[in-house]
């Protein structure tokens, strides 16, 4: 007897942000493997003083007079999830691994987003940090939204989890110094309920600076406090909060190279950054969310030179079929580009989404 199913069965499991499980092969009893992920077509147009970006993050680059459009399939992704009773690993990737050549053939190269083992209580490997509030992330066309405000980073880690509580150990890695020995942790703690749910999260990050000035040194410390809020109906909102010296955690980009202070602490750049979301359905198959983020690093353009990012848009999303969705997207991005300077913005997306 055959003991592999051939019938693939839609379960709509939700994994991992923007990630989709959905059809199994049983191998055997115990055994199975779930395929999953989506196929996303995106048009993009950006206009203003910001450089292009197939989505914004908390790096910033002016350039004067940008008027361009892309349409690409990059954000598609496929996973792969081998389940045998309490032990399952998980792979992930989508195609922003190079930039390919837009001129001929569009070739872009895989990228690695999660691997990881999973056995009871336990998770390592490479996937969302312990410190990312998940449930706070607004729905965007926009690859991941208000990414400035948002804690947003994957690496490898140590994780336990009980209940509402999660402990991890995670990659210690620094932009300005790979001579780091201990891992960063992060504990998590997330009340749930019927109104939704709520999380609270502390980070210490510890560096050595190896008797390098400029470079971070001690224990640095970040929080995050975050939300999903059940609303009128089918409604949300949503919220996340992230404070403190967590360099590279917050905003990605904004400060990437973990800046310290001037005074000769090695402590990192103070970061304050904030995102906020609204989900409206107005009917079961038609929905919008309008959302905002904002991050800022104190000093980062010198001493009382704060750098400021802001993201805000609006859209409109159709679920044609359970599988298959379209919407447009409209918004902004400015930004200080130094303690002189700023850009800022517009840009209008056309998506298809279409979940495994």
């Amino acid at each position: 007897m055959n003991r592999i199913t051939k019938t693939a069965l839609v379960v709509a499991t939700f994994f991992s942000a923007s990630s989709f499980a959905g059809y199994e092969v049983q191998i055997d009893d115990t055994s199975k493997l779930t395929f999953g992920g989506y196929f996303k077509a995106d048009l993009r147009n950006v206009s203003g003083d910001q450089a292009y970006r197939d989505f914004w993050i908390g790096s910033s680059t002016g350039a004067p007079d940008t008027n361009k459009t892309s349409i690409q399939a990059r954000e598609s992704r496929f996973n792969v999830k081998y389940s045998n009773g309490e032990l399952a690993g998980f792979l992930e990737y989508d195609f922003y691994g190079s930039d390919g050549n837009a001129l001929v053939s569009n070739s872009y190269e895989p990228r690695m987003r999660h691997a990881f083992i999973s056995y009871k209580n336990w998770k390592v490997g490479q996937t969302w940090s312990t410190f990312m509030p998940l449930a706070s992330i607004a729905e965007a066309l926009d690859f991941g939204g208000a990414h400035v405000g948002q804690v947003f980073i994957r690496q490898g880690q140590i994780r336990y989890t009980n209940g509402g509580l999660e402990l991890a150990l995670e990659n210690p890695a620094n932009a300005t110094d790979d001579n780091q020995s201990i891992p960063d942790v992060v504990a998590r703690y997330t009340f749930k309920g019927d109104f939704g749910q709520l999380a609270v999260a502390a980070l210490a990050r510890t560096f050595d600076d190896n008797g390098v000035a400029g470079h971070a040194d001690g224990t640095q410390l970040a929080y995050s406090i975050s939300g999903k809020i059940n609303t009128f109906g089918k409604d949300d909102f949503r919220f996340a909060y992230n404070a403190g010296a967590a360099g590279r955690y917050i905003s990605p980009g904004h400060n990437a190279g973990d800046k310290v202070n001037a005074d000769g602490s090695g402590d990192l750049l103070a970061t304050q950054a904030y995102t906020v979301a609204y989900r409206h359905f107005w009917t079961d198959d038609l929905r919008s969310t309008v959302y905002y983020g904002h991050s800022e690093v104190e000093d980062f353009n010198g001493v009382s030179a704060d750098s400021d990012r802001n993201h805000y848009g609006i859209n409109l999303i159709q679920q044609l079929s359970k599988q298959l969705s379209v919407g447009v997207e409209f918004g902004n991005y400015d930004a200080d580009i130094s303690a002189t300077e700023t850009a800022n913005s517009d840009y209008m997306q056309l998506s298809a989404k279409y979940v495994l």
